[in-house]
């Protein structure tokens, strides 16, 4: 929530029960001072009824008032607490009830939340499809159940990747081959329907799989080419990691400590790493969206500690002070130290569980920070993966 307040007029001449409690169909828009008339002459013109209510301020009160009278004066953490009562009771006898109450506290906190942006200069990432001569192949990995195929080839795409839809058949088949690529890209999903535990059915098609094994294996070792895993993808790279080079620090994901799918806006900090995807990128700190049941990495804080000190994290989930966020909801899964990604040793390998190919243009986000780019600083990491596997 933006943690304003409001004060509200009601229109002259309207009773103020029929107004503010009038359910026909309806919005409420903010827009700019200087674009009031503007917005108002374009809906007389359509013949919408609209009104000019008022202007939010910092109180985090809500005040309204009719005919110079107060009809009401309420907080905004009052009237959050209220609204969420009951969901909140009924998460209690569902969910965790520790998460529940984490999230709850939430309200009362006055904090900049995801608009505690922190963005690099962005000037080598296009904000239009880049047309290059060059367009190195990538491989758009995914199995039965994976569903974030369309969104993560649009961010390679737009970055001048060939990308191409390969599916685990194509490679059991022979239709397809990694030796004609120079990027893998592992998407996001419930491949198997997690029946065996998040990515482990897909894991273990390749891993008890000798002819696919030794592809896998190959393509690691290859020092031109890149691999990213995404969500479902991360969690299914992470079991791979007998076949990745420098990946013995991977481990299978457990479930989340909240016990429930977490589907989420979150904050997250691209910090120092050898991951060769975030070369210019360290210190970005914007939203990014998680979908996962199974996002909890298994590495003690003592553990996480060593990785960060010899840059093998790949992104943090964090506080709106930059901190790494270990509190829910914050940290949607209870990864100590807010760990969200790693790398592999030679930072070819990337790994994570949020979804940065789902927010790379600032349309497809439900909040965005103030800014005139198109792109987000998350299509900076396709755009590196573009620069490492072109030489640029």
């Amino acid at each position: 929530a933006s943690r304003l307040g409001l004060r509200a007029q009601t229109p002259q001449g309207m009773d103020p029960m029929a107004f503010w409690f009038n359910e026909e169909i309806g919005c409420v828009i903010e827009v700019a001072n200087t674009d009031v008339d503007e917005v108002m002459a374009l809906c007389a013109e359509r013949d919408l009824i609209a009104h000019v209510l008022g202007e939010p301020d910092q109180s985090e009160d809500l005040i309204l008032i009719a005919d110079d009278a107060l009809l009401m004066s309420e907080t905004r953490v009052a009237l959050e607490q209220s609204w969420t009562a009951v969901s909140f009771a009924m998460a209690r006898l569902r969910d965790r009830p520790e998460c529940v109450d984490r999230e709850s506290q939430n309200i009362a906190r006055s904090t900049q939340g995801l608009a505690s942006v922190h963005i690099p200069p962005m000037a080598q990432v296009p904000e239009v499809r880049r047309v290059a001569a060059q367009r190195p192949r990538v491989a758009i990995l995914r199995e039965q159940g994976v569903n974030g195929h369309i969104e993560m080839a649009h961010a390679f795409d737009h970055c001048g990747f060939e990308a191409v839809d390969v599916h685990m058949s194509d490679l059991m088949t022979g239709r397809q081959t990694l030796e004609s690529f120079e990027a893998l890209a592992a998407c996001g999903g419930f491949s198997y329907g997690d029946v065996l535990g998040a990515g482990a059915g897909w894991a273990r098609s390749i891993l008890f799989n000798e002819a696919l094994s030794e592809m896998f294996e190959a393509f690691f070792a290859r020092e031109d080419t890149i691999s990213l895993g995404i969500c479902n993808g991360c969690q299914m790279m992470a079991q791979l990691a007998p076949l990745i080079p420098g990946a013995g620090h991977f481990k299978p994901m457990a479930r989340n400590q909240s016990q429930q799918f977490e589907a989420r806006l979150t904050l997250a900090t691209l910090p120092e790493s050898r991951s060769v995807l975030l070369r210019d990128l360290q210190g970005t700190r914007f939203p990014i969206a998680v979908a996962h049941g199974e996002g909890r990495f298994q590495h003690s804080e003592s553990e996480i500690r060593a990785l960060t000190s010899s840059n093998l994290t790949s992104l943090v989930y964090t506080d709106d002070q930059g901190h790494p966020e270990t509190r829910y909801p914050g940290n949607p899964n209870g990864s100590a130290c807010g760990l969200a990604g790693l790398c592999s040793e030679d930072g070819r390998v990337t790994i994570m569980m949020p979804h940065p190919e789902r927010v790379v243009l600032r349309s497809q986000l439900s909040f965005a920070p103030t800014g005139t780019s198109s792109v987000t600083p998350w299509m900076g990491l396709f755009d590196n993966a573009w620069r490492f596997v072109t030489g640029h």
